[in-house]
């Protein structure tokens, strides 16, 4: 007989950081979360079957790696193999919102935290 022991993973603590409308629609800001700068992103985007449009929200490392600086909030936003990106603002890399992955160094890549948006607040967690 085989034993197995299941140990649970204790909840991600999400931190309240700032209220849905403190973001700028299509752009960035930073926030400081347990002494790490988290660069916020909010892309709406229309939708032809709701008459409201879709807020995506997404929170990635601030820290440009191969800028050597936390400039990723200035970074311009798009999409690039069908994805949503942010441009770095410095030498002009390309980073998905969705992995932090570099689309042109596949060795770089930008911490992404979790994010969730309930009762007007935005969420995150840097755990």
């Amino acid at each position: 007989m085989t034993t197995v022991s299941v140990i649970e993973k204790p909840a991600v603590a999400l931190v309240d950081v700032c209220a849905v409308s403190d973001l700028i629609i299509n752009s960035g800001v930073c926030a400081l979360i347990d002494e790490r700068q988290v660069a916020i992103f909010a892309i709406q985007t229309p939708s032809s079957e709701q008459k409201e449009a879709t807020l995506s929200v997404y929170a990635l490392s601030n820290w440009d790696p191969i800028g050597k600086a936390n400039v990723m909030y200035r970074g311009l936003l798009g999409s690039m193999q069908q994805q949503p990106m942010i441009c770095s603002p410095l030498y002009k890399q390309h980073y998905s919102l969705l992995t932090g992955q570099c689309f042109e160094d596949e060795s770089v890549h930008l911490d992404v935290y979790e994010c969730v948006i309930a009762d007007d607040k935005v969420w995150i967690s840097v755990a």
